[in-house]
């Protein structure tokens, strides 16, 4: 039997050797920090204002979906009316039976039927 999709992907990261990942992690976040070090040097404190801009991002990404996004949600639904705010998908068109589509319709072009014939 065929497991979920969670459950297959819990199961699948579960057997990952964390030890070493962790370990890459660590390395990789040095020698970013030794590159940056190098390119731009330690002074003029560069570190901390890189720091401190990593910061003032985060900050501004969690007002932004934890405050922001939900607040457009509400009022959306409370001030504009919820038939605005939900999605609306169109409805299906009814078809037409083939029958009575090929009677009313001409395959031929409007200017062909006002040509004089030539032969």
């Amino acid at each position: 039997m065929l497991l979920p999709l969670r459950r297959r992907l819990e199961k699948h990261v579960a057997a990952w050797p964390w030890r070493r990942v962790g370990v890459l992690a660590g390395v990789s976040f040095v020698l970013a920090l030794m590159l940056v070090g190098y390119l731009f040097g330690t002074g003029d404190h560069f570190f901390s204002r890189l720091f401190f801009a990593f910061l003032v991002f985060v900050w501004l990404l969690a007002v932004t979906f934890l405050v922001v996004v939900p607040f457009v949600t509400w009022a959306t639904g409370h001030w504009f009316g919820r038939g605005w705010a939900e999605v609306s998908t169109p409805a299906p068109r009814p078809r037409r039976t083939s029958a009575g589509s090929a009677a009313a319709r001409s395959h031929s072009s409007p200017a062909a039927s006002r040509r004089p014939e030539t032969r």
